[in-house]
């Protein structure tokens, strides 16, 4: 029922200025539109709608993430860029703060200004 419609992405969000600098400058998002109620960003043509939020909890999980086709590349221009890479105890990550998942994917998460948990990930 749904196949055939495009997906809208959501992220919450605080502080509108921290999250524009954040998506826009430091990732590199296209920013579309911005209203009292979210920051919205095209991301190869899904709508990524930054919701603004007085309050919430950040999830102990990843709540966005990109395929890339390089993911050495892609954290070392996030690290360039000034986004710092996450460590995970247990996880054995290597120099590049990729983890090297059993199955072959190469994955590296990152946190927004709010807390929210990000990740690139090159599939085998």
């Amino acid at each position: 029922m749904l196949a055939a419609h495009k997906l809208v992405a959501f992220v919450p969000i605080r502080n509108a200025d921290s999250a524009r600098a954040f998506y826009r400058d430091s990732l590199g998002l296209q920013l579309l539109h911005e209203d009292g109620f979210a920051l919205v960003f095209d991301v190869q043509g899904v709508m990524l709608r930054a919701t603004l939020l007085r309050e919430f909890q950040p999830q102990p999980f990843t709540v966005l993430g990109w395929q890339v086709a390089d993911a050495v590349a892609a954290a070392q221009r996030l690290a360039a860029g000034g986004v710092q890479l996450e460590r995970f105890p247990g996880l054995d990550q290597d120099e590049h703060a990729l983890w090297h998942a059993p199955g072959g994917a190469l994955v590296a998460w990152f946190r927004d200004p709010d807390g929210n948990i990000l990740s690139i990930s090159q599939l085998p």
